[in-house]
């Protein structure tokens, strides 16, 4: 088991460096005189000298980080060029530039520096600079060929950021196309390192094994709802009675960290967060030793799951949960989740208590749940927001991602989105291609969002308050949201940030970073110092978020529709009197966003700011409650409308159509049916039995080729009352044509005339089966059942009694004569005793009336 102390030896006793001990002594080194990652140097070297590009796969604490690039730095291939070394997190990246110094026993600058956002601790003779990952993609589109570097190492590339995805697909492309010389390192404690050897065209797999104190891991599963700082705060006491050394609490967030040292206030220990927006101070404080004989509690995000070595710590409290940006490409928003940590993020955590000696690991979740964890978190390429990345590939004149080579390549339906955004901000053209307002946005380590705001702002001459209002939407909320104050305006923000408000509800630490951005934003542009003017902060809101745009909605206090279609709600507060909001940050939910950050915004200002995208249309639509065509001038911005009023002299072509519309919106009894419209209908779907010429004239089809038929009709109409007026049984007869129209008159009879000389009509409801209702008294005499169809198809006869109700249906009159009557004849002469019931109703004298007329005939 390795024993760590401290030691002062010359670099010459260390082979693997390959150095004069001359150049970089170890002075008090923090590290043994060896390491494990030392067994695998030599193959490592060898990797990168043959083939130029390695995978180093080695477990936690052993060296990866700190040893490998002082390691390799005396390479005869790096001779007169530098490291670059890229670090997830800024956290990460000073500690570990200043643990190579330290072993150096040179100052932070001098052989090792660092870049990262805001902060650069780099000189003349620096050979390793370690480097976030923003810095990274900036270094690669200044100078694609990487000309003063000889070897880019990626570590910590299981955590797969998008930054590092993007900067590893633009290095190889660099490699490929520019420099065959330029080194390539992937280093990594829990990533599969087959399938990045792979994207790294065969790269050779380096696996270095780890060598670490035990750690015993308990199970201690917190109650059901309980909070998750609730529940370290208890595994932590208890940790501190039982348990020797340090103790390093996970929890998802800074609100989390917040709350829970509210809770272990008064514990005999010194308590300490730790996350990436501390202060580099408040960050050394926690990494470093406690004071001698007084315990230390550190409460950190997943910051702290990698490349840091916490001194001291022997226990680790695990809340189980990890805080990680979601992306929807259906609603443009990122939303931080809270999700469970994955197998290999747990397993990183544990490790973190056996680095000076056997070890706890308190996991506040059971057996049963550690079972059920994902093997590995989701790439963020997958999920987060991709609008940084296509401005940085465009930048990089790369205009479709599938060129390059990626682990997980970008999803499709969130790359066109961020293309999408990036076109209405004005950085690609319509082909995709970068402007040159996109470069200059490029150039910004902003978000293009507010990148394109800070520009813009700056042309009109408010470059100062949108630096401010970049700052605000950059950093944590100077406001704690758990506070219980409601307010959503950042304009209350502004005066926060000038000094010209005071709340108790102030998060200083985020107040104070959020001022050093602004300081440094307002540098960049050259745009004066702070503070600056106090007003248009709707309207440079706006042009961070022109999607965003939202108009609240009539007669619904706090509800609002933005310009890109979707609802939000907005909390009864002073800002739910504005008519316009520019909101930048917004809950998504199922139906309606709950608004979290927004300004008032006028309507002047968005018909100035947006007067090219405003559409002025004339809408001619269909009204389903004035059962009318309406013709209305309209003003829009997305689904925004601004402005609206009646249209003078509407398109002709336009009405009729939207006429048409509502015609079929409400279905075809809205056609001015008449009994014979009803009748012609019927008619000629008997024949279309017989017959495939005749055209199909059912509700359905009338719907479906209203165009055809129905449009010269309506010339000129805007009611579906003018429509009614229209002799619809005329209209289907001229659908017909002349030939068809006298076929149908002899095939398909509107009448029949009967034997007592009566023209009845016929029902062709049945198209299997027209009928003809007739007194029976009326076809006396008639020895044929009729036909209709050309003689094809039988009358179906239903004959009534003088009462007009049916007696017999019967499709044989012959065979009904021959039985059945004699039958009906007996019911129906005692019903109607004054009615004329002939023995022989063959022979006997049809007629309309009790008796025929004229008194002959059988009387019975």
């Amino acid at each position: 088991m390795l024993q760590h102390r401290p030691c002062h030896f010359p670099i010459e006793r260390f082979p693997s460096f390959g150095g004069s001990g001359e150049r970089y002594p170890w002075v008090m080194a923090r590290h043994p005189p060896t390491l494990p990652i030392e067994a695998v140097l030599p193959e490592l070297r060898s990797a990168l000298s043959q083939v130029g590009m390695a995978v180093l796969q080695a477990p936690p604490g052993t060296g990866k980080t700190t040893h490998v690039p002082l390691a390799l730095l005396d390479a005869s291939w790096l001779t007169g060029r530098k490291i670059v070394m890229l670090e997830p997190r800024r956290l990460a990246a000073r500690a570990a530039a200043r643990r190579m110094a330290d072993t150096l026993g040179q100052g932070v600058g001098d052989t090792v520096g660092f870049r990262i956002r805001h902060e650069s601790r780099v000189g003349p003779a620096t050979r390793i600079e370690v480097v976030t990952e923003g810095v990274l993609t900036r270094m690669l589109l200044a100078d694609p060929g990487l000309e003063p570097v000889g070897l880019v190492v990626f570590d910590e590339f299981h955590e797969r950021s998008v930054h590092a995805d993007l900067a590893l697909a633009l290095t190889l492309q660099s490699r490929e196309v520019l420099r065959k010389d330029l080194r390539v390192l992937v280093m990594s404690a829990t990533l599969d390192g087959s399938a990045v050897a792979d994207l790294l065209g065969g790269a050779p797999v380096v696996t270095g094994a780890g060598e670490s104190y035990p750690v015993e891991t308990r199970y201690l599963p917190s109650r059901p709802g309980a909070r998750p700082e609730a529940a370290a705060a208890v595994a932590v006491r208890r940790a501190l009675a039982e348990e020797p050394g340090d103790v390093l609490v996970f929890l998802p967030g800074t609100g989390e960290i917040r709350r829970a040292e509210a809770m272990l206030a008064g514990v005999d220990a010194e308590v300490i967060g730790l996350h990436g927006n501390l202060p580099g101070e408040e960050q050394d404080r926690a990494i470093r030793p406690g004071p001698p004989g007084r315990r230390k509690v550190v409460l950190a995000t997943s910051v702290a799951e990698t490349s840091l070595t916490i001194e001291g710590v022997r226990v680790v409290v695990d809340a189980g949960w990890s805080r990680v940006p979601r992306y929807s490409p259906r609603t443009g928003m990122t939303r931080l989740a809270t999700v469970r940590v994955s197998l290999a993020s747990a397993e990183q955590r544990r490790g973190r208590a056996a680095r000076v000696g056997p070890g706890v690991c308190l996991r506040l979740w059971s057996e049963h749940e550690q079972r059920a964890l994902l093997p590995r978190g989701r790439p963020e390429i997958l999920e987060v927001d991709l609008a940084g990345l296509a401005l940085d590939l465009a930048a990089a004149g790369v205009t479709d991602p599938g060129v390059l080579r990626w682990l997980d390549p970008p999803p499709a339906a969130a790359f066109a989105e961020a293309r999408s955004l990036l076109v209405q901000l004005g950085a690609l053209n319509d082909a995709g291609r970068i402007t040159a307002h996109g470069r200059a946005m490029a150039r910004h380590s902003l978000h293009p969002r507010l990148a394109h705001m800070v520009l813009k702002g700056k042309e009109l001459g408010a470059g100062g308050e949108a630096c401010d209002l970049a700052a605000l939407l950059s950093e944590r909320d100077v406001l704690r949201r758990d506070s219980g104050v409601p307010e959503v305006d950042i304009a209350l923000r502004l005066d926060l940030l000038r000094g010209s408000t005071e709340l108790d509800a102030v998060d200083r630490d985020a107040l104070r970073r959020v001022r050093a951005e602004a300081r440094s934003c307002r540098a960049s542009i050259a745009a004066g110092a702070f503070p600056g003017p106090g007003s248009g902060v709707g309207a440079l809101l706006a042009l961070a978020y022109p999607d965003r745009v939202a108009q609240r909605r009539p007669g619904s206090p706090g509800r609002y529709l933005l310009r890109n279609g979707l609802g939000a709600v907005l909390e009864p507060q002073p800002l739910t009197v504005a008519e316009y909001l520019a909101v930048a940050e917004l809950e998504v939910r199922d139906r309606e966003g709950r608004i979290r950050l927004a300004a008032a915004l006028s309507l002047e200002d968005i018909e100035r700011q947006f007067a090219a995208s405003v559409l002025r249309e004339e809408v001619v639509a269909w009204d389903p409650a004035a059962r009318a065509v309406t013709a209305r001038r309209r003003e829009r911005l997305g689904a925004l409308v601004l402005r609206e009023g009646p249209a003078g002299a509407p398109d002709p072509a336009r009405v009729t159509s939207a006429l048409l519309e509502g015609i079929r919106a409400e279905g075809a009894g809205s056609l001015p049916w008449t009994p014979a419209a009803r009748a012609v209908q019927a008619r000629v779907a008997f024949l279309g039995r017989l017959e495939e010429a005749w055209p199909d004239l059912s509700d359905e089809a009338l719907l479906a080729t209203l165009e055809d038929w129905l449009t010269p009709r309506i010339a000129g109409l805007r009611r579906i009352d003018d429509v009614a007026r229209l002799d619809f049984g005329a209209l289907l007869l001229d659908r017909l044509g002349g030939e068809r129209r006298r076929r149908l008159e002899t095939l398909a009879p509107t009448h029949l005339t009967v034997p007592s000389g009566s023209r009845v009509p016929l029902d062709y409801s049945d198209p299997a089966a027209p009928a003809l209702a007739v007194r029976l008294q009326e076809v006396f005499g008639w020895t044929e059942t009729p036909r209709v169809g050309g003689g094809r198809v039988p009358v179906t006869l239903h004959l009534l009694s003088p009462a007009s109700r049916p007696v017999q249906v019967t499709r044989d009159l012959a065979g009904f004569w021959r039985s059945m009557y004699f039958e009906v004849r007996k019911d129906l002469k005692g019903r109607y005793p004054r009615h004329y019931w002939p023995d022989d109703p063959l022979r006997a004298e049809p007629t309309r009336h009790a008796k025929p007329r004229r008194g002959s005939g059988n009387r019975g």
